[in-house]
């Protein structure tokens, strides 16, 4: 942090005014800090690419930051924030963790919190994940958000202090980054512009590559409510749709799922949708390896597209699917099997999740319903999860595709059922 909170606010929002018009125009492409349904994390943005990117810029990267882009999304998904731009400013504040300035890196302290200059090191956290924790919460302080118990003392006593409230209340609409980084830094003209150019070369480059570490997403959700959340109805009963306008269907429902379940606290929610899908969980027996998969061997279960009239449960009953057999997984990640043909041409698509970043669909019928579940597993224990889930929901289902991630299982669900 360039400046922290020492000088007085009036100089503060002088120095805003004779910021030159270009560059207020560029840091106005910084993005609002709280995530929404239009304003989520970019897709490429997993800490395997982050982590890659900030090694090409520092190869000699000290080991023990080998997890921290990890921690910013673990966190950063918790507090429902841009957390992808606030690991951007991370770089900036430590020259991609070479640390130049005041602050040094045994202090675990990612956004120079009371580090206000001439040697004034600021405050240091038992660990990377502390740090962490501590950078995101003083950056959600920014929206008015009352912390409550935050790590730093520094956010502590901005809120008690009151130190923002003044200029908080002449932002109108949601806050960004830019308006952050301007009041964060208000010394600094170039700071928001640091900040974009930091994510521009990201974007631009490793994002379009493949990533190294697919593994850390599922290890950043590891134990937290989005490991356990699942999607929430989005798409209206009873209309079709063509397989062009179901391209980006399965992004916006991921996105508006993750809003639903946080909202919900994580909690367990099923859609029941069709009343032939009425048997529970208890009725079903699992199969042998089924308890090896844990307490989550029985995922939530949410139906996106129930018949017309047919409005979505949210009592807690796990059903249990009783389907006809199909036959033939596919082969290869991201290619399907043509479906058989199904005597009824009515379908459903449902979503569970055992927290990994890989989906599956999963194939069965109940009562001529031909019903399509995108099951989110773990890498490595694929079959495993699935036959879990076949034992306890798809009696007699099989899996007809494997993809690299829920949206592209959900474009490709849909699909196979536009109409439901």
């Amino acid at each position: 942090m360039n400046c922290r909170f020492g000088a007085p606010i009036a100089v503060a929002a002088a120095s805003l005014a004779i910021l030159p018009l270009s560059d207020r125009a560029r840091a106005a492409d910084l993005p609002a800090i709280r995530i929404s349904a239009t304003n989520t994390v970019a897709e490429c943005a997993t800490p395997g690419r982050l982590m890659a990117y900030v090694t090409a810029r520092n190869p000699q990267l000290d080991p023990k930051y080998g997890a921290l882009a990890t921690e910013y999304m673990r966190h950063g998904e918790a507090l429902e924030l841009r957390w992808d731009y606030a690991f951007f400013q991370m770089l900036v504040e430590t020259a991609y963790l070479a640390y130049t300035g005041d602050v040094k890196p045994e202090q675990n302290n990612f956004a120079g919190l009371g580090a206000t200059g001439r040697g004034a090191r600021g405050e240091s956290f038992k660990d990377v994940s502390t740090g962490v924790r501590a950078h995101l919460e003083h950056v959600l302080m920014y929206t008015g958000t009352k912390i409550e118990a935050p790590v730093a003392e520094r956010t502590r006593n901005v809120q008690e202090w009151g130190v923002l409230t003044s200029w908080q209340k002449t932002i109108t609409g949601p806050m960004t980054f830019a308006q952050l980084a301007k009041q964060w830094a208000p010394t600094s003209r170039g700071y928001p512009n640091d900040i974009k150019a930091v994510a521009d070369r990201f974007f631009n480059g490793i994002c379009k590559e493949a990533d190294p570490r697919p593994e850390l997403v599922a290890e950043a959700r590891k134990g937290t409510a989005a490991e356990q959340a699942d999607t929430a109805q989005v798409s209206a009963p009873g209309v079709a749709a063509d397989p062009a306008a179901t391209q980006s269907r399965g992004a916006e429902i991921a996105r508006r799922a993750l809003e639903e379940a946080r909202a919900d606290g994580g909690a367990a929610r099923t859609g029941l949708g069709a009343a032939s899908l009425s048997n529970t969980a208890a009725a079903a027996t699992p199969a042998k390896d089924a308890s090896d998969a844990g307490p989550s061997a029985r995922p939530p279960l949410t139906v996106l597209n129930p018949p017309p009239g047919a409005a979505a449960s949210s009592s807690g009953t796990r059903a249990a699917i009783e389907t006809a057999s199909v036959a033939g997984a596919a082969k290869s990640a991201g290619k399907l099997e043509k479906p058989e043909k199904a005597p009824n041409p009515e379908c459903r698509v449902w979503t569970a999740s055992y927290g990994g970043a890989k989906a599956l669909i999963v194939k069965a019928v109940a009562d001529q319903t031909v019903n399509y579940t995108v099951l989110d597993v773990n890498e490595g224990s694929e079959k495993r999860e699935a036959d879990a889930f076949i034992s306890a929901y798809a009696k007699g289902g099989a899996t007809v595709g494997e993809f690299a991630s829920q949206v592209q299982a959900l474009d490709k669900a849909f699909e196979l059922c536009p109409g439901g």
